[in-house]
């Protein structure tokens, strides 16, 4: 790594978020991966998330992970031992700790509260099949004993 570590701030790193300037923040550690995006895998290749989002969105591995810490991005591949040694040549310096946004809680969305009681619910949907059904069999009724013989 680099003798010298110069302190980087969040919004400096986020800046440079193309495939033509791109650094990453994994472990507290700022990386400049510009010259690497041509050979990585998911580089300037694009890919497309659809099984993720159902819908076709091109997105190259430089936006994925910019202007965010990219740590579990990067654990979540799994990669290689060589990999993470590789990683020391692109080091450009460590990541101020207090200008990165504090970790949002996640909060799940609102849902309708649970109905105990499910007889409601089921009375309508029976009537709304029967009432088709009864309206249908008057009509044979009426049809049959109204018919002029």
């Amino acid at each position: 790594m680099a003798g010298d570590s110069k302190v980087h701030t969040f919004e400096e790193v986020s800046k440079h978020n193309e495939t033509k300037d791109c650094w990453l923040i994994i472990d507290g550690k700022v990386y400049d991966v510009t010259p690497f995006m041509d050979d990585h895998p998911g580089g300037t290749s694009s890919y497309s998330i659809i099984d993720a989002l159902s819908l076709s969105l091109s997105l190259s591995f430089c936006d994925l992970v910019t202007g965010k810490d990219a740590t579990n991005d990067f654990e979540d591949v799994g990669h290689s031992d060589a990999a993470r040694e590789q990683m020391e040549k692109f080091y450009i310096g460590e990541i101020d700790a207090s200008s990165v946004p504090a970790k949002r809680a996640y909060i799940p969305p609102q849902q309708a509260p649970y109905n105990h009681d499910k007889t409601a619910d089921f009375v309508i949907k029976i009537l709304q099949f029967l009432v088709p059904l009864l309206i249908l069999a008057l009509a044979f009724v009426v049809r049959h004993y109204t018919k002029v013989e």
